[in-house]
Protein backbone atom coordinates (compact mmCIF):
# COMPACT_ATOMS: atom_id res chain seq x y z
CA UNK A 1 0.00 0.00 0.00
CA UNK A 2 1.60 3.63 -0.86
CA UNK A 3 -0.14 6.78 0.61
CA UNK A 4 0.63 9.56 -2.33
CA UNK A 5 0.10 12.74 -0.09
CA UNK A 6 -2.78 12.52 2.10
CA UNK A 7 -5.70 12.84 -0.93
CA UNK A 8 -5.01 9.43 -2.37
CA UNK A 9 -4.25 5.61 -1.66
CA UNK A 10 -2.39 3.31 -4.20
CA UNK A 11 -3.24 -0.57 -3.22
CA UNK A 12 -1.75 -3.10 -5.36
CA UNK A 13 -2.86 -7.02 -3.75
CA UNK A 14 -3.21 -10.60 -5.97
CA UNK A 15 -6.73 -11.78 -5.43
CA UNK A 16 -8.15 -15.50 -6.68
CA UNK A 17 -12.07 -15.34 -6.76
CA UNK A 18 -12.15 -19.35 -5.76
CA UNK A 19 -9.55 -21.96 -4.92
CA UNK A 20 -9.74 -23.11 -9.05
CA UNK A 21 -9.69 -19.55 -10.61
CA UNK A 22 -7.12 -17.48 -11.87
CA UNK A 23 -4.73 -15.26 -9.72
CA UNK A 24 -5.24 -11.59 -10.90
CA UNK A 25 -3.10 -8.58 -9.94
CA UNK A 26 -5.12 -5.19 -9.50
CA UNK A 27 -4.50 -2.11 -8.12
CA UNK A 28 -6.79 0.06 -6.35
CA UNK A 29 -6.09 4.00 -6.48
CA UNK A 30 -8.76 6.26 -4.11
CA UNK A 31 -8.72 9.76 -4.27
CA UNK A 32 -10.68 12.06 -2.26
CA UNK A 33 -11.76 13.38 -5.79
CA UNK A 34 -12.34 10.40 -7.76
CA UNK A 35 -13.43 7.88 -4.94
CA UNK A 36 -11.76 4.62 -5.95
CA UNK A 37 -10.62 3.13 -9.25
CA UNK A 38 -9.81 -0.49 -10.17
CA UNK A 39 -8.02 -1.97 -12.19
CA UNK A 40 -6.49 -5.76 -13.34
CA UNK A 41 -2.96 -5.18 -13.77
CA UNK A 42 -2.43 -8.93 -14.79
CA UNK A 43 -3.66 -11.29 -16.57
CA UNK A 44 -4.81 -9.50 -19.84
CA UNK A 45 -8.45 -9.79 -19.52
CA UNK A 46 -9.43 -12.02 -22.28
CA UNK A 47 -12.98 -11.12 -24.09
CA UNK A 48 -15.68 -14.10 -24.36
CA UNK A 49 -15.75 -15.68 -27.99
CA UNK A 50 -17.91 -13.11 -30.18
CA UNK A 51 -17.45 -9.46 -27.71
CA UNK A 52 -15.59 -6.80 -28.43
CA UNK A 53 -15.45 -5.21 -24.96
CA UNK A 54 -15.76 -6.34 -21.05
CA UNK A 55 -18.54 -6.18 -19.16
CA UNK A 56 -19.20 -4.04 -16.73
CA UNK A 57 -15.89 -2.18 -17.04
CA UNK A 58 -15.51 1.58 -17.40
CA UNK A 59 -12.41 0.78 -19.95
CA UNK A 60 -11.33 -2.62 -21.88
CA UNK A 61 -8.41 -1.33 -22.44
CA UNK A 62 -7.77 -0.22 -19.23
CA UNK A 63 -9.17 -3.55 -17.57
CA UNK A 64 -10.89 -0.12 -15.27
CA UNK A 65 -13.55 -2.59 -13.28
CA UNK A 66 -16.95 -0.66 -12.38
CA UNK A 67 -17.92 -2.47 -9.20
CA UNK A 68 -21.07 -0.30 -8.01
CA UNK A 69 -23.36 2.49 -9.39
CA UNK A 70 -21.38 5.83 -8.04
CA UNK A 71 -24.49 7.75 -6.70
CA UNK A 72 -23.28 7.04 -3.25
CA UNK A 73 -26.02 4.84 -2.17
CA UNK A 74 -23.76 1.58 -2.52
CA UNK A 75 -20.17 2.91 -1.39
CA UNK A 76 -19.09 6.28 -0.17
CA UNK A 77 -15.97 7.17 2.01
CA UNK A 78 -17.78 5.89 5.18
CA UNK A 79 -18.19 2.61 3.96
CA UNK A 80 -15.04 -0.11 4.99
CA UNK A 81 -12.70 -1.05 1.19
CA UNK A 82 -12.07 -4.30 3.05
CA UNK A 83 -16.11 -4.91 3.54
CA UNK A 84 -17.26 -3.15 0.61
CA UNK A 85 -14.94 -2.97 -2.58
CA UNK A 86 -12.51 -5.77 -1.71
CA UNK A 87 -15.01 -8.39 -1.96
CA UNK A 88 -16.83 -6.80 -5.22
CA UNK A 89 -13.65 -7.11 -6.64
CA UNK A 90 -13.90 -10.68 -6.42
CA UNK A 91 -17.26 -11.38 -6.94
CA UNK A 92 -16.62 -8.96 -10.51
CA UNK A 93 -13.82 -11.53 -11.15
CA UNK A 94 -15.70 -14.64 -10.01
CA UNK A 95 -18.63 -13.84 -12.47
CA UNK A 96 -15.78 -12.62 -14.88
CA UNK A 97 -14.89 -16.35 -15.04
CA UNK A 98 -18.20 -17.36 -15.57
CA UNK A 99 -18.67 -15.39 -18.79
CA UNK A 100 -15.35 -16.19 -20.65
CA UNK A 101 -16.95 -19.23 -21.68
CA UNK A 102 -20.54 -18.45 -23.23
CA UNK A 103 -20.24 -14.45 -23.34
CA UNK A 104 -23.55 -14.03 -20.86
CA UNK A 105 -22.93 -11.50 -17.72
CA UNK A 106 -24.21 -13.74 -14.66
CA UNK A 107 -23.99 -10.69 -12.45
CA UNK A 108 -26.06 -8.48 -12.51
CA UNK A 109 -25.87 -4.73 -12.03
CA UNK A 110 -26.72 -1.76 -15.05
CA UNK A 111 -26.89 -1.63 -18.49
CA UNK A 112 -23.52 0.13 -19.53
CA UNK A 113 -23.96 2.48 -22.51
CA UNK A 114 -22.72 1.05 -25.88
CA UNK A 115 -21.21 4.40 -26.99
CA UNK A 116 -17.80 4.38 -27.09
CA UNK A 117 -15.66 4.17 -24.29
CA UNK A 118 -14.70 6.69 -21.84
CA UNK A 119 -13.44 6.89 -18.52
CA UNK A 120 -15.90 7.45 -15.99
CA UNK A 121 -14.06 10.31 -14.36
CA UNK A 122 -14.20 12.21 -17.57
Amino acid sequence: MKRVADASLIWEHTLQPTAVSEEYRLRLVYTRTNGIEVFVLSPKLALAEGTKKLPHVYSTEKQKLCLYFPDGKEWNKSKYMSQTIIPWISEWLYFYELWLPGGQWYGGGTTHDPKPEKDHNQ
